[in-house]
């Protein structure tokens, strides 16, 4: 008698559990799949409600308990599947405990909320074919429900005395207005109208008809927000205080972040960066009070790009000119890695200019972003390094790369397992690797990534210093011994900073509604830095920048608890 034949599926090891994990991810919120290109998700809205926000939580815990068995089984020792477990278990716990202390029940933000998400997932879907189309139509009308779950969970956050910040509603309560072409003499159909408009003929009208629903479902949300919500939360502190902001530090930054350290290397940065700056002012404008008079002189006088269209090309030409640069020299990049566009953002997004990753088949490449503000006049001193930032050698190369290489490690290290003090850490390493590399090649362009790298010193000390409401150093030429509030925050700012007034209130709305994000972009840099010069101290005169930054490009997402070891050991 013949043995059995032993069809059972092999136990899963961490890698097929985090891949499992997004599999079930993309059913509960199509708006990844479609980041992911899956087609299936371009129809549909998540489930925004608390029993959607708890779905994605149960699944989180189910995920934990196959992790730790999978973490058991032979093979599980492996330095890939070591990497993708030791991320999926931070991550994951990471968000359970954003869920259970209620965070998602005040989800309101001027940049990061399910009304962004909503709106921003139309600017990524495909709109080539009549089918394409058809799933936006499906979307928009899906926005009533969608929106209402939303409603139900800033509802039963009030219910819990969970608000969100004043500033944050009244921020939202203006993009909304501008979303429903209230702030538009010229055009008031609304931002879905518009985007409604550029379908095929033969589907104007049910594509019209669709956007008359999404439009109205704002509306509602709106009107709710306004006469609701607003009220209910009036007088609640814009800053979140030390419990709340390690728990959101820790989700953002994937490490148990010593604030006090942070806060002290926040203000070692801003001292060195102001002394550089001030070399590079006199070179400009001699004789210029402070680095930003110099910068204000460049607003007027300085090399800009004039027109909308034409900034879009020039941001084009200049990651073009990047990547033939730098590939063979510096990194070696594969041909789908190669494509990047520039894109103008829709109007009533956040000031700051983003980035959108490709699709895991690179169908949908990856995509900058910049938000106008109604400007038709760009000084260059400011896009070259930010585009250096948000495309190539920054967001763009790395993002990209991991798509690439998601086959070696696994779609979750690529793409939803993403810490953001990683990407932005990368980026900003980036803009300072086109320093060391030359390519900032005037004293305007290098004051300009100087600036860059002031505000993200800055934003150190005022995320960590109002939120926790330190004290400000004796050696502060701003308020020294008083205690950072959101007013001083802004003020403080605001003088260092080259970027207009109403960027700057943008950027603090942003930072009281995402506590501990907004550090992440120079602890990260620290980070990536400090790995990169362990790398050479080990390798000596045979330390290869092309290979490493291409080995730690192909690592996918790691938190800073574990990047400077990993990037170390490359």
């Amino acid at each position: 008698m013949s043995d059995a034949i032993n069809t059972a599926t092999p136990a899963p090891l961490p890698r097929q559990v985090a891949d499992t994990y997004v599999d079930a991810l993309v059913e509960l919120d199509p708006l990844t799949g479609t980041y992911l290109g899956v087609p299936e998700c371009h129809g549909r809205l998540p489930d925004f409600s608390p029993a959607g926000q708890e779905a994605t939580a149960v699944l989180n815990r189910t995920t934990l308990e196959e992790l730790t068995a999978a973490e058991a089984r032979p093979g599980a020792e492996s330095d890939e599947e070591r990497r993708c477990a030791r991320l999926l278990r931070e991550r994951l716990t990471a968000e359970l405990a954003v869920h259970e202390a209620g965070e998602g029940l005040r989800a309101v933000s001027n940049l990061n909320s399910p009304l962004h998400a909503v709106r921003g997932i139309f600017t990524v879907m495909p709109s080539e074919t009549e089918e394409d189309w058809e799933a936006v139509a499906a979307r928009m009308r899906a926005m009533p429900v969608a929106l209402d779950g939303y409603r139900a969970s800033l509802a039963e956050g009030l219910a819990r005395k969970l608000y969100a910040g004043p500033r944050q509603v009244a921020t939202v309560l203006e993009q909304l207005a501008q979303w429903l072409g209230e702030k538009d003499a010229e055009d008031d159909r609304g931002w879905f109208a518009e985007f409604a408009g550029g379908c095929p003929d033969g589907l104007r009208s049910e594509l019209g008809e669709a956007a008359a629903e999404a439009t109205r479902a704002v509306a509602e949300l709106r009107d709710w927000l306004r006469d609701v919500y607003a009220p209910g939360v009036a007088g609640t502190p814009e800053t979140v205080g030390r419990e709340r902001y390690a728990r959101w530090a820790r989700y953002w930054n994937g490490a148990d972040l010593d604030l006090e350290e942070s806060y002290r290397y926040g203000w070692q940065e801003f001292h060195r960066l102001l002394a550089e700056m001030r070399t590079e002012a006199e070179k400009i404008l001699p004789g210029a009070r402070t680095p930003w008079e110099a910068l204000r002189h460049l607003d007027t006088h300085g090399e800009a790009v004039e027109g909308v269209d034409e900034v879009r090309e020039w941001l084009q030409a200049l990651m073009d000119e990047a990547i033939a640069e730098l590939d063979g020299t510096h990194f070696e990049l594969a041909e789908p890695v190669r494509r990047v566009e520039a894109r103008i953002a829709p109007p009533g997004s956040a000031a700051a200019p983003y980035y959108t990753q490709p699709s895991l088949d690179f169908s949908r490449p990856g995509r900058t972003w910049l938000p106008t503000m109604g400007e038709t006049r760009f000084p260059v001193y400011d896009l070259v390094t930010t585009w250096y930032h948000e495309g190539v050698p920054g967001h763009h190369l790395q993002l990209a790369q991991w798509t690439y290489v998601a086959d070696k490690l696994s779609r979750y290290q690529t793409t939803v397992g993403m810490v953001s003090a990683n990407a932005e850490g990368w980026a900003l390493y980036a803009e300072r690797l086109m320093d060391e590399l030359g390519f900032l090649t005037t004293p305007e362009r290098r004051l300009g990534y100087l600036d860059a790298q002031m505000m993200r010193s800055t934003r150190v000390i005022v995320d960590i210093g109002m939120h926790l409401e330190l004290e400000i150093p004796a050696d502060s030429p701003f308020h020294p011994g008083e205690r950072w509030t959101p007013e001083l925050a802004q003020e403080f700012f605001g003088m260092h900073s080259g970027r207009p007034a109403d960027f700057v209130e943008s950027e603090l709305v942003r930072y009281l509604g995402m506590p501990g994000q907004a550090i992440g972009y120079k602890l990260g840099e620290r980070a990536w830095l400090e790995g990169r010069a362990a790398a050479q101290r080990a390798h000596g005169a045979a330390f290869d920048a092309k290979s490493w930054h291409m080995a730690a490009l192909s690592q996918g997402s790691l938190g800073l608890d574990d990047l400077v070891a990993e990037l170390s050991a490359l």
